[in-house]
C-alpha cells in the first residue's frame, strides 16, 4: 500500500492529513486496491452506490446511457482525483452513472460509512477527512454546473465554442489541450461526432480556432 501513498498525498480526500498518517487511516477505512482492464465497468449503473474511489493509475470515464442507448460523457478521471462520492454519501439505490476504465487502471475503494462514521477509536483524522469531502462534493457541484451551461446551448456551434472558452480560462491560455478525443468530446457535448468535426472544420475555415487532435488554439 506505501507505494501509493505520493499519489494519495495528491488526493483532495487526504488535505491537512501527514503522511505518516496514512498507514493507520486506510486501515481504519478498510480501503482496498482493485486493478481493472482497459474498457472495464469499475462501477455499473444501477448497483448500490456504497463506494468511493480514488483513481491511483490510469485512466477512467464517467457516463451514463439514456433509454435509446445513446451515450454521454459527464466526467474524467485522472489519478489522484475522486470519484462517486456523492452517490456513495447519498446511499443511493441505484447508480445513475457507469465508470468505466479508459486504460488499465489501479483503484482504492473506500465504504463511504467508514468516513462518515467515526469509529470506536475516535481516530484525530475523521473530522478532517470529513471536511474534505464536504469540499470536494462543493467542488463537483460546481462542475456539475459548468457542464450544465455547456450542454444547455442549443447549437453543436455555441456548446463546443462554450466548452472551449472555459478550457482556454482554466488553462489560463487561448491555446491548451483537452482530456477528450473526438468522440469523446460529442459525447460530453451530447452531440452527435459528424457533425461536431463538421463544425470545427468551419470554424477553423472562419479563423475562429486551430484545431490538432486535441490541441486547440482560439483566435
Amino acid at each position: 500500500m506505501e507505494k501509493f501513498y505520493p499519489i494519495l498525498e495528491k488526493c483532495s480526500l487526504f488535505d491537512g492529513i501527514e503522511s505518516k498518517q496514512l498507514s493507520a487511516l486506510l486501515g481504519c477505512l478498510q480501503a482496498r486496491v482493485e486493478e481493472f482492464d482497459k474498457k472495464y465497468t469499475v462501477m455499473a449503473e444501477g448497483t448500490p452506490a456504497k463506494y468511493l474511489g480514488i483513481l491511483l493509475s490510469g485512466a477512467l470515464q464517467i457516463s451514463r446511457t439514456d433509454y435509446g442507448g445513446n451515450r454521454s460523457l459527464l466526467a474524467t478521471v485522472e489519478p489522484g482525483e475522486l470519484f462517486a462520492e456523492a452517490f456513495a454519501c447519498a446511499e443511493v439505490r441505484d447508480l445513475p452513472v457507469t465508470v468505466t476504465a479508459d486504460e488499465p487502471s489501479r483503484v482504492m475503494l473506500i465504504n463511504c460509512r467508514h468516513i462518515l462514521h467515526t469509529c470506536s477509536n475516535s481516530c484525530a483524522f475523521h473530522r478532517q477527512l470529513i471536511l474534505n469531502l464536504m469540499k470536494s462534493l462543493a467542488e463537483k457541484n460546481l462542475r456539475f454546473h459548468q457542464r450544465l451551461e455547456v450542454t444547455s446551448q442549443r447549437s453543436t456551434r455555441e456548446k463546443l465554442l462554450t466548452y472551449l472558452s472555459l478550457q482556454a480560462k482554466t488553462a489560463g491560455s487561448s491555446r491548451f489541450s483537452i482530456p477528450l478525443d473526438r468522440q469523446e468530446l460529442a459525447d460530453y457535448l451530447e452531440v452527435e461526432r459528424s457533425g461536431l468535426s463538421a463544425e470545427i472544420g468551419k470554424l477553423q475555415r472562419e479563423g475562429v480556432l486551430i484545431s490538432r487532435k486535441r490541441e486547440f488554439e482560439l483566435l
